[in-house]
């Protein structure tokens, strides 16, 4: 209870520091219109802090598209208030500054008006009004806006026999987060549509659960490649984020989900390797479980294991969900796999993201967090994911799809 108490006027207090801006600025309004202010500001903030109570008292209810949705209005209204609080923080730094003046200045000096801003408060409220639009929009249109990226990789160590080979990589769908099926009916189309030689979903298909996937297993079998689909789990796959009643349901829940890949019909990786054919010539392709090198993530890959018996392949293709397996282990014990594809991260669904320059935040906690990167011989790539968590939307890194063409040189 002190929790919510004290989370409740935490909120209230930010509402009141935010509403100095605005009756600053519609201070110059006429009567009527500054009433009618006031009152849309408060009515949205009442609403929020009602909401947010009734969330917290029934936390623990299972989610709804409703309920989920209205959390991710309530966080966005959260963030534009933050970047509102930041620009008043400022502007009283230097009133402070001014006040401080005024008290040692001699009788006859003239005074700092002490007041806020105008002018602060309209760029704070314009400055939070930037990544409301753009975090309502990334809910409304960028969710799925779904992005084909082509990446021509050279080999010199590529069997002539697949030169021009195609190899599609999706990773992170969070099948949970989706509202309806037919976002994911879209996707598909669009991967069918590249007529690939071989598909690679590098891991996260469930928030939490294995029954979050079951109403779009018919859809994902929609899937084709001529070598077929091949997966592998990332860390939201295991279920460790789940208070489960015992051990056996957490090994029940993760046994279900293999099987549930296997309805679709991708072939799961699990610490293992395939071997690719045309021609006579062969590749190969290796899987491992989560593996994380930042974060605590847990270690469930055992590369060893997947790598064991490649050794005599000119060519090896690594899924491995978390990028930081790369300069963790892959890298430096590994340096035959010329290629490990990755997902995880999710460019943090909110960035700028421009030809010639990228940026999120998730940038400050992994070193490799979206693109192409490159170690001696070796390339890693870091799809920023099908779907999307917590925040149902995407600014700047819209969901991927990759298509790999690879040439030998």
């Amino acid at each position: 209870m002190t929790r919510l108490i004290i989370t409740l006027l935490l909120v209230l207090l930010i509402d009141i520091y935010v509403f100095q801006a605005v009756r600053t600025v519609a201070g110059s309004f006429a009567p009527g219109a500054r009433k009618a202010a006031y009152i849309i500001y408060w009515a949205i903030s009442l609403f929020t802090l009602g909401t947010l109570l009734l969330a917290l008292l029934t936390r623990g209810s299972a989610p709804n598209p409703t309920r989920m949705q209205v959390a991710n209005v309530l966080f966005i209204l959260f963030v534009s208030k933050l970047v509102i609080v930041l620009f008043l923080f400022l502007d009283d730094l230097v009133r402070l500054t001014q006040w401080i003046s005024n008290t040692v200045r001699g009788p006859e000096q003239p005074k700092f008006d002490v007041s806020r801003h105008r002018f602060m408060s309209q760029l704070a409220l314009v400055m939070g009004a930037l990544p409301f639009t753009a975090l309502i929009w990334g809910m409304v249109k960028g969710a799925y806006d779904y992005q084909v990226k082509k990446v021509t990789l050279k080999f010199p160590n590529l069997p002539p026999a697949f030169e021009g080979y195609l190899l599609l990589q999706i990773t992170d769908m969070h099948s949970g987060s989706f509202h309806s099926g037919e976002p994911l009916e879209k996707a598909v189309a669009i991967i069918n549509k590249q007529a690939v030689d071989a598909v690679v979903f590098t891991g996260d298909l469930v928030n939490n659960v294995a029954s979050e996937v079951e109403p779009y297993i018919p859809t994902l079998a929609k899937i084709k490649a001529r070598d077929g689909v091949f997966s592998i789990l990332g860390n939201h796959d295991y279920g460790d984020y789940v208070a489960w009643g015992s051990r056996e349901e957490k090994i029940h829940n993760l046994n279900t989900l293999k099987n549930h890949h296997r309805q679709a019909g991708w072939d799961l990786l699990l610490n293992e390797h395939r071997v690719l054919e045309r021609d006579g010539q062969q590749i190969a392709l290796l899987g491992v479980e989560n593996w994380g090198h930042r974060m605590n993530f847990p270690k469930y890959g055992i590369m060893s294991k997947a790598y064991a018996g490649t050794e005599k392949y000119p060519f090896k293709v690594l899924l491995s969900h978390d990028p930081s397996h790369w300069d963790g282990e892959v890298n430096t014990q590994y340096q035959d796999i010329d290629l490990m594809l990755s997902g995880h991260t999710h460019g943090m669904q909110f960035g700028v993201n421009i030809p010639g320059w990228k940026w999120s935040p998730v940038q400050y906690v992994y070193k490799q967090w979206s693109g192409l990167y490159q170690k001696g011989r070796q390339h890693l790539y870091v799809n920023v994911g099908l779907g999307f968590l917590g925040y149902h939307g995407r600014v700047g890194f819209l969901p991927e799809i990759t298509v790999f063409e690879f040439k030998r040189g």
